[in-house]
């Protein structure tokens, strides 16, 4: 199993379909997984996917529209039923924390495990969401375009180092000096230059993972895309539905693949399906014409794996 892979749990939007639950999204990342947009049927479809509340780590909601939210008591009481052993982070806009509340404490159950409330607020972006001391890489929020106030999310990677073996050869570094360089940053040997870790090695550009959900075309949806490895991105409509697209707060097929290749993005996942279109071949042509990168039309308990670094 890859360590870094998005698991899907409904591709359906507003109105679920016999083959396409509500959303659900949780996407791996080393030892943390991160829920998105848990809707209706989010509990039993991580039964089918073989998610378990363990793997839970943080909650992000986009919006309070039933379908991205509705899912959120069963995901939060299994979290406490199977008392997992972290605690557990929700991001949701500010706006709307009271929705948050009501969802959170719909029926009577024990709590077992700490749920932290991020609400997160503000505009333009990306936005930094409160973090965790010690997280593999920072969580990144933008104000999307929506009849109710919708934030999407982006995971980004510190940078890194990539040891360049040519140059060490070079220099006559190896053995434990190779790792007295990664450690220190710098290698003093007797007689010889002082060798820097930025010698001998490049910038290794960390991964990025950006979701997107309801939106029209805005400067966050752009934003958060920008050279995502992974872009998780909502595709409602068609092109020759874009009136329908605008009116409703949504992308088309088209709209989400120009983002893409815009952005520079490597895999392009699309999504969150109108149920006018029980046939997606058109979803994927569209965006075919638009992106030339990896294309992944979404379905039901499907798993992506993140890119391998370039």
């Amino acid at each position: 199993m890859s360590a870094r892979e998005l698991v899907v749990l409904g591709t359906a939007s507003q109105v679920p379909t016999r083959h396409r639950n509500h959303n659900g999204y949780l996407l791996r990342w080393d030892g943390e997984g991160l829920l998105f947009d848990p809707g209706e049927g989010t509990q039993r479809q991580m039964l089918h996917a073989g998610v378990s509340a363990h793997d839970i780590t943080r909650i992000c909601v986009t919006h309070f529209h039933g379908d991205h939210c509705l899912g959120l008591p069963g995901v939060i009481q299994r979290i406490n039923l199977d008392r997992v052993p972290h605690p557990v982070t929700a991001y949701f806009p500010a706006s709307g924390a009271h929705w948050f509340e009501r969802l959170r404490s719909a029926s009577a159950f024990y709590e077992t495990v700490e749920l932290q409330a991020q609400p997160v607020a503000g505009e333009g972006g990306p936005l930094k969401a409160p973090g965790r001391e010690g997280a593999p890489f920072a969580l990144e929020a933008a104000r999307l375009s929506h009849p109710v106030e919708s934030y999407g999310y982006r995971l980004v990677e510190p940078d890194g180092r990539r040891i360049l073996p040519e140059r060490l050869r070079a220099l006559g570094i190896g053995g434990p000096e190779v790792g007295v360089l990664q450690r220190d940053g710098r290698l003093v040997r007797e007689g010889r230059p002082e060798v820097t870790l930025g010698e001998v090695s490049e910038t290794r550009r960390g991964q990025r993972a950006a979701f997107v959900m309801d939106t029209r075309l805005c400067d966050g949806v752009h934003a958060l895309a920008e050279g995502a490895d992974l872009l998780v991105i909502e595709a409602t409509f068609l092109d020759a539905d874009a009136h329908l697209a605008e009116e409703h707060g949504h992308l088309t097929a088209g709209q989400a693949a120009r983002v893409a290749a815009e952005a520079g993005v490597r895999t392009l996942v699309l999504t969150h399906f109108s149920q006018r279109y029980p046939d997606l071949e058109g979803h994927l042509a569209e965006a075919g014409r638009n992106f030339d990168g990896e294309i992944v039309v979404a379905t039901d308990l499907m798993r992506v794996a993140v890119p391998s670094r370039v």
